[in-house]
Order: structure tokens, then C-alpha cells, then sequence
């Protein structure tokens, strides 16, 4: 298993762990840097010292009971569904792929798209607010016209990796398809 050290699109310092399973399984994880207990920290003073000033010049305990509540509750919201820790993708080149978004909580989401519906994985690019972003993304096809794509699915959201570590990401999952491809071609020539 090595791990690489790359940036996000906004700067933010990532890892890229790749791990071979065997020759046509590999696992590509981004690790985004974990929630800072300095931040934690700042935000819930600034809520807390904004409720204290209400407290003192509306003098009403429930003031300060509700900021201790909503900050609480707003804690726990934004680790169990917005801060996401680690964004992988597991490539099996006879089964399919399935990335996994492991949140800051523990709580994991899962999705397998069946290699049969991957027509192919490709590096895209788009235009967000006067710069152009990279993403990865996987190109459903379409069961209707084989040559067309149904659906695109994006991948690595939350962390966006920079251009060069797509790049990796995007070798390592084209060596499994390209044999899965040289496979399948091989299969159909004998």
C-alpha cells in the first residue's frame, strides 16, 4: 500500500492511498484532513459569546440553554452528513466498482455500479465560478444504444482532488478496464 500527497481544488491538503488486492482489484482511497479541534472551537465560542451578549441584554436564560442546544445539534448534523473524511473507490475488473463515502461520524455510504453498466471512467472538466475544476467520473451506458451514456457519475465530490491526482486515480482504474477489455476481446476472437 503507498500513500501520495496531493492538494484539493481549494488547497487543502489530501492523501491518496492505492492498495492492490490482485491483479484486478485495486482500491483508491482520498483521505481529506480530519475536522480541526481548532475550528470546532472557534465556531462554538463565537455562537456561545453571541448568546451571552443576547443574555445579557434580554436577560433570559433560554437564550443560552437554545445556543448550547442548537450548537449540539448543528454539531452532530454536520458530522453525520456534510463532513466527509475519506472518499474510495474499489475497482473489481469481473465484478464492477463501488465508492465509499466514510463521514466523519463513522457512517459510510455505498454505492456498486455492475461492470457491465460501465461504459467507461473519464477525467471531466467544468467551469465554477471563474475557475475550471477537474472531477472524475464514471460514464453509465446506456442499454438502449450501446454506443450512448445513460448517466454520469461523479466521483470524489466532497474532497476534489486536483488535476494530478485524478490523473492516478484515473491510470490505475483504466489498467483494470483496459484488461477487462483485452479480456473480453480475447474471448470473442477464439
Amino acid at each position: 500500500m503507498e500513500e501520495r500527497r496531493y492538494r484539493s481544488a481549494s488547497g487543502a491538503p489530501l492523501a491518496l492511498r492505492c492498495r492492490q488486492h490482485s491483479a484486478s482489484c485495486r482500491e483508491l482511497a482520498v483521505r481529506c484532513p480530519r475536522l480541526q479541534l481548532r475550528s470546532l472551537s472557534a465556531v462554538t465560542s463565537a455562537v456561545w459569546l453571541a448568546a451571552y451578549g443576547l443574555f445579557v441584554l434580554c436577560q433570559n436564560s433560554m437564550v443560552l440553554s437554545a445556543a448550547i442546544f442548537l450548537t449540539l445539534i448543528g454539531l452532530i448534523i454536520y458530522l453525520h452528513f456534510v463532513k466527509i473524511d475519506q472518499e474510495s473507490l474499489l475497482v473489481i475488473g469481473s465484478l464492477g466498482i463501488q465508492v465509499t463515502s466514510s463521514y466523519a461520524s463513522g457512517k459510510e455510504s455505498t454505492t456498486f455500479i455492475e461492470m457491465s453498466q460501465v461504459k467507461d471512467v473519464v477525467i471531466n472538466e467544468a467551469i465554477h465560478m471563474q475557475k475550471v475544476i477537474y472531477y472524475l467520473c464514471i460514464l453509465l451506458q446506456d442499454p438502449q444504444d450501446p454506443q450512448g451514456v445513460s448517466e454520469v457519475v461523479p466521483l470524489f465530490q466532497s474532497s476534489q482532488p486536483r488535476l494530478d491526482c485524478l490523473i492516478e486515480v484515473y491510470k490505475s482504474c483504466h489498467e483494470i478496464l483496459d484488461q477487462r477489455k483485452a479480456a473480453s476481446q480475447s474471448d470473442g476472437v477464439k
